[in-house]
């Protein structure tokens, strides 16, 4: 097994986080969607046992959904919520349904018998408030950790820090290509530049090329 020697720390940010539009646009899309789902899964598990109980795991079950697919689809996550953010997001659940409960009463203590259309106009006002009320506490309270830079671990391992050691170590040694010194005295200089300290080779003149006549006259 090799041994880890160092641990660095690399950011990486997290670029697939959606903006508050989207993931607005998402919390409302996976909240009804979810929100449908569940009237249907209560009307046919309430068959089979008591509907306060069939509500209750509904209930359950579909926070524990909700909570998986915002932290996932809705703020963009790239892991599964924990402990930490299914309790918050059922806190915040727990927050919304209160909201709108309160209102009602509230509505049904001013009002002994309210008309349908005054009744609806309540509840979704109180639910639409709630609702966005629970979207900024997912956000900047639950699921903040999706918007900030990740911290990445970068494992070194012995074997890696062994040879960048030693490849420091045979540079830092390293003879110089050419053993010259420049005019200072001081730094060994490269065997380009030691070639340009070294004066050109002088040039020899030839011996000019006689003619004929000129060899018939030296011979004479």
């Amino acid at each position: 097994m090799t041994n880890i020697v160092r641990i660095e720390q690399v950011e990486q940010r997290a670029d697939s986080a959606p903006g508050p539009i989207a993931a607005f646009a998402r919390f409302v899309i996976c909240g009804g969607g979810l929100g449908l789902a569940s009237s249907v899964a209560v009307a046919q598990l309430a068959g089979v046992v008591p509907w306060a109980v069939a509500n209750a795991v509904v209930t359950i079950a579909s926070t524990v959904l909700g909570t998986v697919l915002h932290a996932l689809i809705t703020f963009g996550g790239h892991t599964l919520p924990g402990w930490r953010e299914h309790l918050q997001s059922a806190g915040s659940a727990a927050a919304a349904y209160a909201v709108t409960s309160a209102a009602m009463f509230v509505l049904f203590t001013v009002q002994a018998t309210p008309g349908v259309l005054t009744a609806q106009i309540v509840y979704l006002s109180a639910s639409g408030l709630a609702g966005i009320a629970r979207f900024l506490v997912l956000r900047m309270v639950v699921f903040a950790d999706a918007r900030t830079p990740a911290v990445r671990p970068v494992v070194v391992t012995e074997a890696r820090a062994r040879a960048s050691t030693r490849d420091n170590v045979v540079r830092k040694h390293a003879p110089a290509p050419v053993d010259v010194i420049n005019a200072l005295g001081s730094a060994p200089m490269t065997s380009r530049a030691a070639m340009t300290l070294i004066p050109a080779p002088a040039v020899l003149p030839l011996p000019a090329v006689w003619s004929h006549r000129q060899r018939m006259a030296a011979a004479a």
